[in-house]
């Protein structure tokens, strides 16, 4: 990679995006293509296409998505499926129409079956049935994925797919009905510490295991894969470690500082019972995660503090 490339990231102001632009600017990349929605809507081919004619990136980081939780995978299911459809592949077809040299998308760990042997390895795409609370965002990103292959395939797109597992760090989104369990259990905390709550009350039995990647190493991974990895094979992007929700619901207030006992609403979802992503084949490229959880969930709280006003949702 050299620092004169013309790079787009798009979503440049999500979690993932967001982290992508600092590892870039670290490696000195700093003169990006960066859009905000209000400026380019992704999911209007036209306006897409038209932008790719007028500044030809040479490199596109795919990170533009409509992400959220099992509540709001359940609820707006149909938002879920168009939106992130319409995005990847208006940029998709322009990145191939318009000579991108490399696009790497981001995927997801949820694109795996729900009863997939664990730890999940690349292999298992399509070898089950999706988790039905979140199918609709799941078929979304297995079809890019096939597209990004489809277009190798047939043109020689040097096109990749990674799949993070589950992802947090600063910028994370900390509003309970859109938030993961990680920033949302974050919130819970430390709302229960100021206000002097005796207990927390967590959704489904505390029982499913995650595997959690700080978003700073995603992208350092991403980046990484973008100079060294020319396959149409997808590369998962983790730890390699899991922890239940209840030992993280323990862990989180050991750094937060709270004392208090914890519930379990088993009326909720849990989800799939345990999600670890197999990184053999990113650790045989020569990558591996370096920032530990407590760290980066310390990290992470800090950054809710600094950006909240009395626990107010933080997106």
């Amino acid at each position: 990679m050299s620092t004169g490339q013309r790079i787009y990231v798009a979503g440049h102001r999500g979690l993932v995006g967001s982290a992508l632009v600092r590892a870039l600017h670290s490696r000195g990349q700093v003169d990006l293509l960066l859009r905000t929605r209000d400026e380019l809507d992704l999911r209007d081919p036209g306006a897409t296409d038209r932008f790719f004619e007028e500044h030809r990136p040479e490199r596109v980081y795919l990170a533009a998505a409509h992400v959220g939780g099992i509540l709001a995978n359940k609820t707006y299911p149909a938002d879920f499926i168009h939106d992130n459809l319409a995005i990847q592949l208006s940029v998709i077809a322009a990145a191939h129409r318009h000579g991108v040299e490399k696009l790497l998308f981001l995927g997801s760990s949820c694109i795996y079956p729900r009863e997939a042997p664990q730890p999940i390895n690349e292999s298992a795409l399509l070898a089950g049935p999706f988790a039905p609370t979140i199918s609709a965002y799941a078929v979304a990103k297995v079809a890019v994925i096939e597209m990004c292959q489809s277009y190798r395939r047939q043109y020689g797109s040097k096109f990749i797919s990674v799949m993070p597992t589950n992802l947090y760090g600063p910028g994370d989104d900390f509003d309970l009905e859109t938030s993961h369990v990680l920033p949302a259990l974050i919130r819970k905390i430390h709302e229960a510490k100021e206000g002097g709550a005796d207990e927390v009350e967590i959704w489904g039995s505390g029982t499913p295991r995650r595997e959690f990647l700080h978003v700073d190493d995603l992208a350092d991974a991403c980046v990484f894969l973008m100079d060294s990895y020319d396959d149409e094979g997808i590369v998962n992007i983790g730890t390699g470690r899991d922890i239940s929700i209840a030992e993280l619901a323990r862990l989180i207030a050991d750094v937060i500082g709270y004392r208090g006992a914890f519930s379990f609403d088993r009326t909720k979802p849990d989800g799939v019972p345990r999600k670890l992503l197999d990184v053999t084949k990113l650790e045989g490229l020569g990558w591996e995660a370096r920032i530990g959880l407590r760290d980066g969930i310390r990290e992470t709280y800090e950054w809710y503090k600094d950006h909240s006003s009395s626990g107010a949702p933080v997106a």
